[in-house]
């Protein structure tokens, strides 16, 4: 996985890279089909915006928000860039166990009908 972080009127410092590259290390803990990441930090008079674009194979999510503090907004952004891609993941495999779940429980169903 790529991640590009860059700021917009604002310095990048090694401790806000690291934060950024912890929190956002939980999705690919939930979804390891995530191709790169392009993250933007920036600062408008006294709001602090990150925004995020996360490419998944099929997808791109788009995530951001705004908060007086960076590290809020981080987090805020990290929490809703878990809950889309866990909707993604659910929405792309989610059908697939519950039909072989289906399938499974059926001929057991059947058996002991016969018996």
């Amino acid at each position: 996985m790529n991640l590009t972080i860059s700021g917009h009127h604002l310095d990048v410092t090694p401790a806000i890279r690291e934060y950024v590259q912890t929190k956002l290390e939980r999705v690919t803990r939930h979804f390891d089909h995530v191709i790169d990441m392009g993250v933007t930090l920036s600062v408008d008079k006294l709001q602090q915006k990150i925004e995020v674009n996360v490419h998944l194979r099929g997808k791109d999510i788009h995530v951001e928000a705004t908060e007086p503090d960076m590290y809020a907004a981080i987090d805020l952004v990290a929490d809703k860039l878990d809950r889309q891609v866990l909707k993604h993941k659910e929405k792309r495999y989610g059908d697939r166990h519950t039909d072989a779940m289906k399938h499974h429980v059926e001929p057991e169903s059947h058996d002991q009908a016969a018996a």
